[in-house]
């Protein structure tokens, strides 16, 4: 299934990754040690970050912190550790602590900036954001904070100007523009938003973007304006449903409801934008901080509980993910994609029975649609229940009526699951069918070509189908397998060798491959080391493996045949 990302803007990331991971807590070990348990502690806090077991990590730094409690070091991690957690008291009460070092951590100020912020003490906020740094993230973090906290106080000129630098980061105009025209919108000043507003909405401005815009145009009379907005997004997203609840509120009176209602929730939404942006990129721990932060600050911003769980679900913790996707099974934009990404964990879990509870009644829910149907066969193959994939699949199509080009996966899953029966003659077809949809598609080409010439038929025009497989990604060692069997298929020894051995050398440990350049090894002459790929087969051999076929070619080696017919 396609994940559809969190983030909001266009944003260019080169220099916002190049401040984002959070400096390693330690160069070596904690000063002062002197208790043995503390030091224990320590590396037990440092092995369970190591293997991203956040919980246990704060835990065990906790320990270590308590028998050293003057530790900057100690006291940094803990921060880290906390804040990620969404421990936010124990987190405010450590960046409390962190004031004063030299070069105080940005991340600390931020949240002690908010937090005063959420609890209406301006002039605490103030003196927080006076002391973040205008480098690394700085440069990204001042300006909003900055800005919205003079917002906060109803000075708007003085929250665009504080937001300026912003503008001047390459890559950033769209951040920019969002929350000026989101400061001047608070303000009341509708054109002067407007014109904002209209520099972020292109053909492929994001969810978010088209949420609050949109709302804007409702909220100022410019509902036909908001139309084709919504539309446009529509198009562009033809399997989304999150903008249905904006679409059927066209014919309701306009909502004086703003997504963005204060600055509290502006500076929200600032950090969630960053923290999107940081996730996108795989950067996953700041983005965590960000998010945390943000939903500190708002806790009933959706986006940000579905990024917590995202990265969450990215980091295999999906108890987590799960607590976080449940809070949005009835928001009413988001609730969909929260349950199809419960789903997603469930079957991630090996809960497969749940998974696909939940994923049968979206289908039935919204007869309709296709992800929920598709993503249910997707379930069924992945654990090898192909009877049952088929029927799921087969019923996506049906919804589709016509396929389209983006619809080319859904006819190869469905032949994936009618090779693993044995229903060939209908595999074949759909894949015939996804290559019309999509000619020069690498994975099709494969598994057409590879399946015609394992078979034995139409050798000549299997061949160029892998050879054009090769050619689009040659890295690939499945596909360049699938050449070197073709060679072999057709009686070229010697080029099925050559092939094979470079299908080796990306894909070393496949039996397949192994197996298949054993018997291009025999044939060719070189017993010997025929029999050490067909023993290295044998070694590296899964379920589908076929054991005794390759013993018996241990044990007595290829009887002589010619080469396949054309």
């Amino acid at each position: 299934m396609t994940r559809v990302r969190h983030r909001l803007l266009p944003i260019s990331l080169a220099a916002l990754l190049a401040g984002a991971m959070p400096a390693p807590a330690f160069a070596a070990g904690p000063a002062g040690e002197s208790a043995g348990s503390a030091t224990g502690s320590y590396l037990a806090g440092r092995y369970a970050q190591h293997q991203d077991d956040w919980t246990a990590a704060a835990r065990f730094t906790a320990q270590a912190l308590a028998a050293d409690p003057d530790d900057q070091a100690l006291l940094r991690r803990s921060f880290l550790l906390r804040l990620g957690e969404g421990q936010i008291d124990t987190a405010i009460g450590y960046a409390t602590r962190l004031l004063g070092e030299q070069g105080e951590p940005q991340m600390a100020l931020t949240l002690l900036a908010a937090d005063a912020l959420a609890k209406g003490r301006l002039d605490e906020a103030d003196g927080y954001a006076a002391r973040l740094p205008n480098d690394g993230l700085g440069r990204f973090i001042t300006p909003l904070t900055r800005a919205w906290l003079a917002a906060s106080r109803g000075r708007t000129d003085e929250a665009l100007a504080a937001l300026e630098p912003l503008a001047a980061v390459q890559g950033f105009g769209a951040l920019y523009n969002l929350h000026a025209a989101l400061i001047l919108d608070l303000a009341g000043r509708s054109e002067d938003a407007a014109a904002r507003y209209v520099k972020v909405t292109d053909t492929e401005a994001p969810l978010r973007v088209v949420q609050i815009v949109g709302n804007f145009m409702m909220r100022t009379g410019r509902k036909d304006e908001a139309r084709k907005l919504y539309e446009t997004f529509q198009v562009n997203n033809p399997d989304g449903l999150l903008v249905e609840p904006a679409l059927d509120a066209m014919a309701k009176a306009p909502s004086d409801t703003r997504p963005v209602p204060d600055a509290r929730s502006g500076l929200a939404e600032a950090l969630f934008d960053l923290g999107s942006a940081l996730h996108h990129e795989n950067a996953d721990e700041p983005a965590l901080l960000f998010g945390r932060i943000a939903l500190h600050l708002r806790d009933d911003l959706a986006l940000a509980h579905l990024l917590i769980g995202d990265i969450a679900a990215s980091r295999d913790h999906h108890e987590e993910a799960l607590a976080a996707y449940r809070l949005l099974v009835k928001d009413p934009l988001l609730g969909w994609t929260a349950r199809m990404r419960e789903a997603d964990s469930l079957a991630r879990m090996n809960r497969n029975d749940d998974a696909i509870a939940i994923l049968a009644a979206l289908s039935a829910e919204r007869p309709e649609r296709t992800d929920a149907v598709t993503r249910l066969g997707d379930i069924y193959r992945y654990a090898k229940r192909y009877e049952e994939a088929i029927p799921a699949y087969t019923t996506a199509l049906e919804r589709i009526g016509t396929p389209q080009e983006r619809h080319w996966p859904l006819l190869y899953a469905r032949a994936m699951s009618y090779e693993k029966t044995r229903q060939w003659p209908k595999a074949e077809a759909d894949l015939q069918a996804a290559l019309k949809l999509r000619p020069d598609e690498p994975s099709l080409l494969n598994f057409l070509g590879y399946s015609w010439i394992d078979r034995g038929e139409h050798l000549d025009k299997a061949r160029a189908m892998v050879e054009r497989a090769v050619e689009l990604r040659p890295r690939d060692g499945y596909i360049v397998d699938s050449l070197g069997w073709a060679l072999y298929k057709l009686g070229d020894f010697e080029g099925a060798v050559t092939k094979l051995e470079r299908a080796v050398e990306l894909k070393p440990g496949d039996p397949t491959i192994n197996d298949h350049l054993g018997d291009a090894y025999w044939r060719a002459g070189r017993r010997n080391e025929a029999r050490f790929q067909w023993m290295r087969a044998l070694r590296n051999a899964d379920e589908d493996t076929d054991k005794a076929a390759i013993q018996a070619k241990l044990d007595e080696g290829l009887a002589d045949q010619k080469a396949a017919a054309k």
